[in-house]
């Protein structure tokens, strides 16, 4: 177990929950987690391809009044 995840498990059991619901719950948080880190991935890699398509677009832009 992660820290991140034992310390949701233990705040769980902190209450009085089962442990084979906090385990899940624990579980579950990590999984979002680790979805949530894909997405900021993709979105990372989709901020260059705007990036670079923008810079492209501009260079023709100016290399129309330029020319």
């Amino acid at each position: 177990m992660s820290t991140m995840q034992s310390e949701v498990f233990e705040a769980f059991r902190a209450i009085d929950v089962p442990e084979e619901k906090a385990l899940k719950a624990a579980e579950a948080l990590s999984r979002r987690d680790a979805d949530v880190a894909s997405l900021k991935t993709d979105t990372s890699v989709l901020k260059w391809m705007m990036g670079f398509v923008l810079a492209f677009q501009v260079a023709i832009f100016a290399k129309l009044f330029i020319h």
